[in-house]
This record gives structure tokens, C-alpha cells and sequence, in this order.
């Protein structure tokens, strides 16, 4: 089963630590703001550090329905 890793784009302030701690899944745009997909299980405790470590709380993990 896959994940989707969100953001909320009004919480998120392009801090860029997201990316840092989970570059495998997250990039950013040309103003630092994160790019994001899906997420497979083997990753899954390096999305959910990043999602603990945002700074703003605005990242967001949630199953993928389509897997």
C-alpha cells in the first residue's frame, strides 16, 4: 500500500527542512515550497519524521485509496 504525503499550502511557510529530512520523496519549487507524492511503505518512517519535524505542521500523511 502506498501513502500520499500532503501539504497545506496556507499553513506551509517554505521552510525547507521537509526535503532535508526526506529528499527521496520531497523537492521544492523555485520558492523552497515542497513537491510532493506518493509515498511507498519502506519509506514510510522517513515521511513521518518529516511530517513530525515540520515546523509549521503542515505536512499531512494519508493512505493513497487507489493502491
Amino acid at each position: 500500500m502506498a501513502w500520499l504525503l500532503l501539504v497545506n499550502p496556507i499553513t506551509c511557510t517554505g521552510h525547507g527542512i521537509c526535503a532535508e529530512l526526506f529528499p527521496e520523496a520531497i523537492s521544492l519549487d523555485e520558492w523552497g515550497y515542497p513537491i510532493l507524492g506518493a509515498v511507498p511503505d519502506r519509506l514510510l518512517p522517513l515521511a513521518r519524521r518529516a511530517v513530525a519535524d515540520c515546523p509549521t505542521l503542515a505536512l499531512m500523511l494519508e493512505r493513497d485509496g487507489k493502491s
